[in-house]
């Protein structure tokens, strides 16, 4: 069991961290800093659940992760329920688009298990192993999508990446 008081300081430790991949999910920095504070409500609630010696950030970006999901249900559930009340024949659209850079535009283009594995493997720095555990998938399931992402990226930019050497050959 963790000490509440400690994970309480390595929380504040991550929180850039969860901003970021919040900002990643939403794309909307108001719509984020509300995800990172939830976030941070539900991890010091379920204190109890951390297991010292464990990555706290992996275990941060799940609770994160799994409350984007429920949050993007729940909005999906709203949505629907407005337009069959305002009898609208199609789903309600937010048209702020932002102007994005070239690799974000990328990016965003990439499946959506792709982009979120190259994310928290790349940007956020986690081992293949915590991602993994994030997604809920196996380890070489995650290498797998971020070798696939990364393939993507780089054909996308028209770029031939070098091949991955193979260590398995034999002289």
């Amino acid at each position: 069991m963790a000490d509440p008081e400690d994970l309480r300081h390595s929380l504040v430790g991550i929180l850039p961290d969860l901003r970021a991949y919040a900002r990643f999910l939403l794309r909307d920095p108001v719509r984020a800093d509300d995800l990172v504070q939830e976030t941070a409500l539900r991890a010091l609630s379920a204190s109890a659940q951390y297991q010292p010696g464990t990555s706290l950030k992996a275990w941060a970006f799940t609770i994160q992760r799994n409350l984007f999901l429920e949050q993007g249900r729940r909005r999906k559930r709203e949505e629907n329920a407005l337009n069959q009340q305002a009898g609208a024949a199609e789903p309600m659209v937010d048209n702020k688009v932002p102007e994005l850079s070239e690799l974000s535009r990328l990016l965003w283009a990439l499946p959506p298990a792709l982009r979120e594995a190259l994310v928290l493997v790349g940007a956020e720095e986690l081992t293949h192993e915590e991602a993994a555990v994030i997604c809920g998938v196996q380890a070489g399931t995650m290498r797998a999508r971020v070798s696939r992402g990364r393939a993507l990226l780089a054909k996308a930019y028209g770029n031939q990446a070098p091949p991955a050497p193979n260590h398995a050959t034999t002289p």
